[in-house]
């Protein structure tokens, strides 16, 4: 080769390797553009109401731990504090849920339910009088949630008293009703004077109760208290309820029905004369109406069960239980209790404790499903401390009625990047992406005290890049929380004056910031 030859090669040689370079040098790539967050608070959707747990089952031994634990965990469940990191101390749920309970716990093994941590102490005797130190740990609960700010407080049964049902238990006879119509004037009577003396006793205004609990499961299996119930027996059981409390001047307000799937809202799904409750209980024709009783709150309430997987379908059913509920104008939905159950077609299953992302993930999939499909006006996990080794608490403990260790999950921080940043009276306002199929899922919220709460979930492996757009207004102060798998609604730095914002693989993110008009 000659010399003339050898520099064209090296040359080219030089050009090709330094091509190539810039090729792979990621430096060297045109950058990802950022997906747009366009923010319309012209647009808006549902004002929200709460968020909340409940104290079934653990509360009523944890409630009785020293002093230390109870208040931590009481702290993780209700607090809105923030520690000197900048860390929340707690995710501040705004409604809290008390089991009232039929009397199992005092039946003991009697009681036919095997788990003594899932039987329940009734505030009435067997004789019928009333001991208000009873579900002594559920009211230490229920004090500190007021103690931490806590406004909203409902109570519920899962069944009547066990003096009151047909076979003297707190599970259902054979499927079965477990109450007789002649006995709805005395259970509505013990549901009033539970509401009465837990207000004097502790100073703790009881805002809503929910009569029934999932009538249309069986309820004979002995795993817990429970009963099902007809349509036409809920409306009976609610009329005199409504009575009960207007006689004792109770400001208490009844929610019904705790349907055991959001379908039974709309759909009779093979339970003839338990489903189609939105008709039955708020449409004027209907033989079983109650809306115009002025203590029921214009507000019907189900459970997510059996119904988030998969997410497409799942929306599906929110998108039409929000059709159907258009039918009655002002009529609120409370998604009001969820863990996860069942294998859920495959994606993610009930057995097994999981502290870390991927349930989470899963958990604020469904929060954001529920919000922006169903219009829900509120959302309320199911046991928020947990014994078992399932995905159905928010905290989780030693199986110990005396004392024992505790931790948070991954679902108790996912959940507070809602509870904590939204709060009651929140009115949820319309956000577009500019990329379709981006992989995120996002909602926005304006706060009563004029602040713009976005919550993002990204459950991809791969960072999301965003730019919130805000529509005629302005945000300002921003602050960012996330959880992932190793930050529990840490705190997250942002370039002052940015809207620029990364969102981390596997990670829910919540955006807050001062609206400017």
């Amino acid at each position: 080769m000659s010399q003339f030859n050898k520099g064209i090669f090296a040359l080219i040689f030089s050009f090709l390797s330094a091509s190539c370079s810039a090729a792979e040098d990621p430096a060297s790539k045109p950058a990802v553009k950022p997906i747009t967050l366009t923010i319309d608070l012209g647009k808006t959707y549902q004002t929200i109401s709460h968020f909340g747990g409940s104290d079934a089952w653990a509360c009523q031994f944890v409630g009785n731990w020293p002093d230390a634990k109870r208040n931590g965990i009481a702290d993780l469940l209700f607090s809105s504090d923030t520690l000197a990191d900048g860390q929340p101390k707690g995710i501040a749920l705004s409604l809290w849920r008390f089991n009232i309970g039929a009397g199992t716990a005092e039946q003991g093994a009697a009681s036919d339910i095997k788990d003594e941590w899932r039987r329940a102490e009734s505030f009435m005797n067997t004789d019928g009088s009333y001991d208000w130190n009873k579900q002594a740990g559920q009211v230490w609960f229920l004090n500190a949630a007021k103690q931490r700010g806590v406004n909203d407080f409902l109570v519920f049964p899962n069944s009547p008293p066990v003096q009151f049902t047909v076979n003297k238990k707190g599970y259902a006879n054979n499927g079965k009703p477990n109450l007789t119509a002649d006995n709805f004037v005395r259970y509505a009577d013990f549901m009033a004077e539970v509401v009465s003396g837990i207000q004097k006793k502790t100073g703790v205004t009881i805002n809503h109760i929910s009569p029934v609990n999932e009538p249309q499961w069986d309820w004979s299996d002995a795993g817990q208290e429970g009963t099902p119930f007809y349509n036409n027996e809920i409306a009976g059981i609610v009329r005199a309820l409504s009575a009960a409390l207007i006689k004792k001047n109770l400001a208490t307000k009844i929610n019904v029905s705790e349907a055991g799937q959001i379908d039974y809202l709309t759909s009779d799904f093979n339970k003839q004369g338990r489903g189609n409750q939105v008709n039955a209980f708020f449409k004027q024709t209907s033989p079983d109406y109650i809306g115009n009783l002025s203590n029921v709150t214009k507000a019907i309430s189900a459970h997510s069960y059996f119904t988030t997987s998969p997410y497409g379908t799942a929306a599906k059913k929110r998108l039409d239980l929000a059709v159907a509920m258009k039918a009655v104008p002002g009529l609120q939905y409370w998604m009001s209790e969820y863990c996860i159950l069942g294998d859920n077609e495959g994606e993610i299953k009930g057995n097994g404790k999981d502290l870390g992302i991927d349930a989470a993930l899963y958990v604020a999939k469904v929060i954001h499903n529920d919000l922006v499909n169903a219009n829900a006006s509120a959302w309320h996990w199911w046991t928020s401390i947990s014994a078992y080794n399932y995905k159905d608490g928010l905290i989780y403990i030693d199986k110990n009625k005396t004392d024992g260790a505790y931790q948070s999950s991954k679902i108790l921080w996912a959940l507070g990047n809602y509870s904590r940043f939204v709060r009651p009276g929140a009115t949820r306002v319309d956000v577009a992406t500019s990329a379709e199929d981006n992989g995120l899922l996002v909602s926005s919220y304006r706060n009563a005290n004029n602040q713009l709460v976005t919550v993002i979930v990204n459950e991809q492996q791969t960072k999301a890049e965003i730019e919130i757009k805000p529509q005629s207004f302005k945000l300002s102060n921003l602050k960012i929380y996330k959880t992932s798998a190793d930050a529990d609604l840490k705190p997250v730095s942002i370039k002052s004056g940015s809207n620029l914002v990364s969102v981390d693989e596997r990670s829910v993110l919540t955006i807050i910031g001062d609206i400017i008009n």
